[in-house]
């Protein structure tokens, strides 16, 4: 585990501003801690491929809420290129 004990992926380390928005609470860090390395890998690149600072705002805001919901991966990506 890394700073505030937020699990990274497999390939990337979890960016500060992720880490920030994952440990606010409990709710999202306890799924993100529950899916795997593999499937946090694909949101930390996900996130990390966005070109504009509001797309990563947003794509943050979107990984916070979806894996309070349950989703495990992001949605109608190709996939982590890195793996």
């Amino acid at each position: 585990m890394n700073k505030k004990g937020v699990r990274a992926g497999v390939v990337h380390s979890v960016p500060a501003d992720l880490r920030k928005a994952i440990a606010s609470a409990s709710a999202t860090l306890a799924a993100w801690e529950d899916i795997t390395p593999l499937a946090r890998n694909e949101w930390i690149c996900w996130i990390e491929s966005a070109k504009k600072p509001q797309t990563r705002s947003h794509r943050i805001e979107r990984t916070r809420t979806e894996l309070v919901k349950g989703k495990r991966r992001p949605c109608c990506w190709a996939g982590c290129p890195h793996r």
